[in-house]
């Protein structure tokens, strides 16, 4: 009998491990992770989720935060198909508009449910629940991850996702990283710290009130409970009646409302921001500096209970907690990666005039601003919603430099601590997901490493999938011309203009615009370096391109393509995306990740 047992022990693991295998293995259910499960599966590739919590969502759901910040006018991809699922399920995208803080917000239950119904549609999608990893090896150009919690299986996997909150993965297998802010020197970024330093955004424990109406719902305040923290929460018991961003009482309140009677409590300003770098602490160290950040939150609700005589708005059984807080805090911001590219604020300001053209190897855009929360760190400076125009994302910021197979995702992408206060942001993160799921899944179908994976293959399918390379506010995917817009913009051979216009970080490209024959002859020189094109005036090069002008440029550049174009007038840019796109074809020039054609690197390096 004794002899059977052990033999038993000893095939179950093979058994186990021969049932569980998948292509793609995303660690992490979070807003990044769920999005590259459902577009990676849906590219025909196995995909396997785990994630430790019980919903999915991460930020989204499972930390509270649901209202979006940023994005409400580029629905890109998976995040507009989320957000059409909200508008769906509450009647109206007005029924949305609860709270003064977004124009996207939700019961977190109800974004969980969502993202569950989403998952369960994709026959190749597996996701497992209440699991964590507790080794990772590599072997044979496999990844082999020993599970525990609600399965203790081992589960092998060609492409490896890193979607955790803070980088953890990425961490485990070696790559490098980086964790507090640059120093200006490294970047030249003009609102950076002189010295670098090892600080990290604030964090916060979310609460999520409920109205009870006529019935108290008291919390018990911590030992070290001290009103003096709060008191400049909002104006009514703050007697600096001057200080900077005193908001009315009222309007805290109503910052995060939900619906149903339920209100996101998620304030920066003397509530339950909490600053503890608890990045790279052990799980020991990290349980007790969680349980640190919770009394911050329960004494924030205590003030707001006693000293604002909200006695009737209590902690929401939302998230079927013992402490009726959410699973997870909101993390702002974990390890930054050293990846095959990072972008940096000069960048986001004047993407084209960098040395490195990294907007055209773009897959996801945002159009928030630098938004770094130090309220509860004396020592690190004020960087209160720097503006910047709208951005992408390079590919080269989710793959690590120095292992392969291995994609990063959610917040611990390659971009530096100042980008990171606009990267962070959830409808960015869901894309940068989106975009993780695209490259893995071609990962696995070419049977290569990410970092060879074609970018333009990337994107292109991106933008089939309606999704955003260039954060374009004019050109919505309705638009008849929004595939060869987006494909032209990451060319750079037709430019946007990116502005800020108060609280609006906009990127416009004018489709009904015309554009400037020496501004369209210089976009296209970069890709047709050697050829001689017709002989213009320097009368004709400071008007609007021609139709006889284009006919001519392009019978210059791809003479066997016959273009029957009107004998007069000028062209609007949309319309020549669009004829650019069709005859020349000039997006699938190849491309590296710091976004050079192979002409222009043979040009610097001779």
């Amino acid at each position: 009998m004794k002899k059977f047992a052990l033999l038993f022990i000893y095939f179950i693991p093979l058994w186990s491990f021969a049932q569980l295998k998948t292509d793609v293995l995303v660690i992490g259910g979070g807003a990044s992770g769920v999005m590259a499960g459902i577009q990676a599966a849906r590219l025909g590739v196995k995909v396997t989720i785990i994630e430790e919590e019980a919903w999915l969502g991460g930020m989204l759901t499972s930390a509270g935060v649901s209202a979006i910040d940023g994005n409400h006018h580029l629905p890109s991809g998976l995040w507009a198909e989320f957000k059409n699922a909200l508008v769906k399920h509450y009647g109206t995208a007005t029924a949305l508009q609860t709270g003064w803080v977004s124009q996207v917000m939700f019961e977190p239950q109800v974004g969980q449910q969502i993202l569950s119904e989403m998952c369960s549609k994709e026959s190749n999608l597996h996701v497992l629940l209440g699991t964590r990893y507790t080794q990772i090896i590599s072997q044979n150009n496999n990844w082999l991850v020993s599970l525990a919690g609600n399965t203790s299986e081992t589960i092998q996997a060609k492409i490896l996702i890193d979607a955790t909150e803070l980088g953890d993965v990425a961490a485990l297998l070696g790559v490098k990283y980086d964790l507090g802010m640059d120093a200006q020197s490294t970047y030249k970024e003009r609102v950076a710290p002189q010295q670098a330093n090892d600080i990290i955004q604030d964090l916060t424990y979310v609460a999520l009130l409920k109205d009870y109406h006529q019935v108290q719902k008291p919390v018990n305040p911590s030992s070290d409970y001290r009103r003096e923290n709060f008191i400049c929460a909002c104006e009514k018991l703050c007697p600096d009646k001057q200080m900077p961003r005193l908001w009315d009482c009222e309007k805290m309140k109503t910052y995060g409302k939900l619906q149903n009677d339920l209100y996101m409590i998620n304030w920066p300003i003397h509530g339950n921001d909490y600053y503890v770098n608890m990045v790279d602490m052990n799980a020991q160290q990290r349980k007790q500096a969680i349980i640190k950040a919770k009394e911050h939150t329960r004494n924030f609700v205590y003030f707001m209970q006693t000293e604002l005589g909200w006695n009737t708005l209590g902690l929401a059984d939302v998230f079927e907690t013992s402490d009726s807080l959410p699973m997870i805090p909101y993390h702002r911001e974990s390890r930054r990666i050293k990846g095959l590219a990072r972008i940096n604020m000069n960048h986001l300001e004047k993407p084209f005039a960098q040395a490195e053209p990294l907007y055209r190897t773009g897959i996801a855009v945002g159009d928030y601003p630098i938004d770094q929360h130090h309220g509860k760190n004396p020592k690190a400076p004020d960087l209160y919603f720097v503006p910047v125009p709208s951005f992408n994302i390079p590919l080269g910021s989710l793959i690590p430099e120095n292992v392969s197979n291995l994609i990063v995702a959610e917040k611990s992408i390659s971009v530096s601590n100042l980008v990171n206060g606009a990267s962070r942001l959830q409808p960015v993160v869901m894309e940068i997901g989106q975009a993780a799921g695209v490259l893995a899944s071609l990962a696995v179908q070419n049977k290569v490493s990410p970092e060879k994976v074609s970018i333009r293959k990337v994107q292109n399918i991106l933008v089939n999938q309606k999704a955003y390379l260039m954060p374009y506010i004019d050109v919505a995917p309705e638009h008849p011309y929004f595939r060869a817009i987006q494909k032209m913009g990451a060319t750079g051979i037709l430019k946007g203009e990116g502005k800020n216009n108060k609280w609006s970080n906009e990127t416009w490209f004018y489709p009904d615009s015309t554009v400037l024959l020496k501004d369209f002859l210089e976009g296209l020189k970069p890709y047709y370096p050697k050829l001689k094109l017709p002989t213009f005036t320097e009368s004709e090069l400071s008007y609007p391109l021609s139709y006889p002008q284009l006919a001519s440029i392009f019978i210059h550049i791809s003479p066997k393509h016959q273009v029957n174009l009107p004998p007069t007038g000028t062209i609007q840019r949309g319309e020549l995306a669009y004829l650019v796109d069709k005859i020349l074809n000039p997006f699938y020039q190849k491309i590296d990740h710091q976004g050079f054609l192979s002409q222009e690197k043979n040009k610097n390096n001779p």
